[in-house]
């Protein structure tokens, strides 16, 4: 090919001017410019890129794929009555050496094995914490009750109150979804009522407890604060309270439940089994990572 090609007609039929070696020379450095901004360029991004991760790789030796979310640990809430220090009631498994399990539901006949007096967790201390989480004071009481006694029962399970208290700020704003609200008696009026499971976008579970607990006797719903479907409730059952019944819409029995049932599934001492747990309650990772997110954030308040 010779410079004279560049004389071919254009599409107008017009004959193009001859490019002369001084315009091709011009082309060239143009041409090598441009390649040269663009190699700079890339030179630079490439850089950014290295210099990102080698920080990213000292601060994260695991790199940056995000870890799965798992809800944070916190230390067991300051008692005024210690639970060594509390009186062993007669027929209490634990008085030899036994232990409570959630295998063997509480009997809400009352002819059942005691369970031990709960502590009373420090005023003061519940007091800040409600302030400093958002948490009513009542339903905090209930989900820190509910750490102590499980850390008696299953001192391995380690379960704690701001997991068990992420679940009910999720599942029903503390006993406060809707128009109900929770009572100091820890009653949650009136009753929290889920959908019914009948597979219209949900689970299909036809009714187990012949409506007593959700008042519909063709389909189950979750019922109380912490949203237990009867069959559910009718297993893992627990009398917190003292008052020989187990209600899933008294927050005390509720929380207490939600603790041993987590538990069921092993060991929340790590990320893994505590994902595992939660997941138990709810077979939803989203729901997971929301439950971890709420943790976090109330641990992080209490420091």
């Amino acid at each position: 090919m010779s410079w004279d090609d560049d004389f071919d007609a254009d599409d107008a039929g017009e004959r193009r001017p001859a490019r002369t070696a001084g315009g091709w020379r011009k082309a060239i450095g143009r041409v090598a410019m441009y390649l040269g901004a663009t190699v700079g360029v890339v030179a630079l991004v490439a850089g950014v890129v290295v210099a990102v991760n080698l920080i990213g790789t000292a601060r994260n030796p695991d790199g940056f794929a995000a870890p799965a979310a798992y809800g944070s640990y916190v230390a067991l809430p300051p008692t005024t009555a210690q639970p060594d220090e509390l009186d062993r009631s007669e027929g209490d498994p634990s008085a030899d050496g036994g232990t409570a399990s959630p295998e063997d539901p509480a009997d809400v006949s009352g002819s059942g094995p005691k369970r031990l007096p709960m502590p009373v967790i420090d005023g003061d201390w519940l007091e800040t914490v409600a302030d400093a989480t958002g948490i009513p004071v009542r339903a905090l009481a209930a989900y820190t009750l509910a750490h102590v006694a499980v850390a008696q029962e299953e001192p391995q399970c380690g379960v704690d109150w701001a997991t068990i208290a992420a679940i009910g700020s999720i599942e029903s704003d503390h006993g406060r979804h809707g128009d109900s609200s929770l009572g100091e008696s820890g009653d949650v009026r009136p009753p929290i009522i889920g959908r019914a499971l009948d597979g219209d976008g949900v689970a299909t579970i036809h009714d187990t407890d012949d409506g007593v607990l959700d008042g519909d006797a063709t389909w189950d719903r979750a019922v109380g604060p912490m949203q237990f479907i009867p069959s559910t409730w009718d297993r893992w059952a627990s009398d917190a309270n003292g008052d020989d019944v187990a209600d899933p819409h008294q927050i005390d029995d509720a929380a207490l439940t939600t603790a041993r049932y987590l538990c069921v599934a092993g060991s929340m001492a790590s990320a893994e089994g505590w994902r595992t747990a939660v997941y138990s309650y709810n077979h939803d990772n989203d729901y997971v990572d929301k439950v971890a997110r709420v943790a976090q954030e109330y641990a992080d308040a209490v420091g």
